[in-house]
């Protein structure tokens, strides 16, 4: 059986990964949850974030801050995606 979801407890390294996120000022103090949600998934170790939020997630100039971030707090980076970038429809051909 395949495993769809996992539920997890947010930990004290994601908040403190969160909490350099604001630090490095990707997003501001209003939008902590959504540095929460890309540290949880680093955390986690996630190979992908799949979202719809284009201003604070699924953001060109902030994928690559998320990353340094990551990278200085030895974490590994994270692929962050909008659906249409990882939908696959069965009539494609490959």
């Amino acid at each position: 059986m395949l495993r769809f979801m996992e539920v997890a407890e947010i930990t004290q390294s994601a908040l403190d990964l969160r909490n350099a996120y604001l630090e490095a000022g990707i997003v501001s103090a209003k939008w902590a949850e959504d540095a929460l949600h890309v540290a949880f998934a680093t955390v986690a170790s996630c190979t992908m974030i799949v979202s719809w939020n284009f201003k604070h997630i699924v953001h060109y100039d902030k994928i690559s801050l998320y990353n340094a971030v990551n990278i200085l707090k030895r974490h590994e980076t994270i692929s962050i995606f909008s659906p249409l970038e990882v939908i696959v429809y069965e009539d494609e051909n490959f």
